[in-house]
């Protein structure tokens, strides 16, 4: 059976004329450059084959780096999620600290005597009894708190200290029904006393005759009778005089300047301090000491 690869010349011949033929066109394409259209016309002929045999590649190369994009900005946007989160809590702390650092700038600029001591406590409950105003503040007997101590915050008189425990007291607030302040006037030095009326924004000013001078607006602050707030400082402003002659006494209601529906920090006021006693004291006990080294 003859096939095609036997018939014509031998294998030999074949390639020596394949040798031939590839040397004398590699000269003439080295020295004459005669292939140079034909070149560009087999390149021009070829690229769209190349473009397509290279497709699969790119194609694969771009889902690959796409596919990698994506799960980088996935892991990008949680990173940052995360962050943001983290970020937002921090700001709800500081926003809470600035808040806090904003009272207690305002609570030490109060207007307390320079000789009187003075100790910022924190609220720490409140009462739930709707007919008692009353708080639990962090400071107690260890701190030197005694019943009866004022207590004012940045505006004015919160109340006073009722009971004292070793490392917490309860104060009665100005709004409680059983507790009572005496006042004056600030424009013209009137003396009334201050009651509460249960309601944190609500004080009522007993026995007020019709005659006297009292107007809406009015500033009351403490007059210092009674030994137990200091004189001077603020407590209620006048929000509503009636005089009802059919009523023996006037109504006259005053609302507390102190924030009492809003109290966190608190300041605790000691009695003012006289050197001159203190020293007589002193002195006092020195000579007693010296009788009795004396009749010894």
């Amino acid at each position: 059976m003859d096939t095609i690869f036997t018939r014509g010349p031998s294998l030999n011949i074949r390639l020596t004329l394949a040798l031939v033929l590839s040397v004398t066109l590699i000269f003439v394409d080295h020295k004459m450059d005669g292939f140079k259209s034909t070149r560009v016309y087999l390149n021009s002929l070829m690229s769209p084959l190349q473009y397509i045999a290279n497709l699969p590649g790119l194609m694969l190369s771009e889902s690959a780096q796409r596919l990698t994009s994506q799960e980088q900005l996935l892991t990008e946007n949680q990173k940052l999620n995360n962050q943001l989160l983290l970020m937002s809590e921090k700001l709800q702390q500081f926003d809470v600290i600035e808040n806090e650092n904003a009272q207690l700038r305002e609570l030490l600029q109060a207007p307390v005597r320079e000789s009187s001591r003075k100790m910022v406590a924190e609220l720490m409950a409140v009462d739930k009894n709707p007919y008692s105003q009353q708080v639990v503040i962090n400071k107690g007997a260890i701190d030197g708190v005694y019943p009866s101590q004022p207590v004012i915050d940045d505006k004015g008189i919160v109340g006073q200290v009722m009971e004292v425990g070793s490392t917490n007291s309860r104060v009665l607030l100005l709004a409680d029904v059983t507790h009572a302040i005496p006042v004056r006037s600030l424009r013209n030095d009137i003396r009334f006393i201050a009651t509460g009326s249960g309601a944190l924004n609500e004080l009522y000013l007993e026995h007020v005759p019709h005659s006297v001078d009292i107007q809406e607006g009015d500033t009351l602050i403490s007059s210092g009778l009674g030994k137990v707030f200091p004189e001077g400082y603020p407590v209620a402003t006048v929000t509503q005089v009636v005089r009802d002659e059919s009523r023996p006494f006037a109504r006259v209601i005053a609302t507390p300047l102190a924030n009492l529906d809003r109290l966190r920090h608190l300041l605790l006021l000691w009695k003012k301090t006289n050197p001159e006693r203190d020293v007589k004291d002193e002195t006092k006990g020195e000579m007693v000491n010296e009788e009795e080294s004396t009749d010894a």
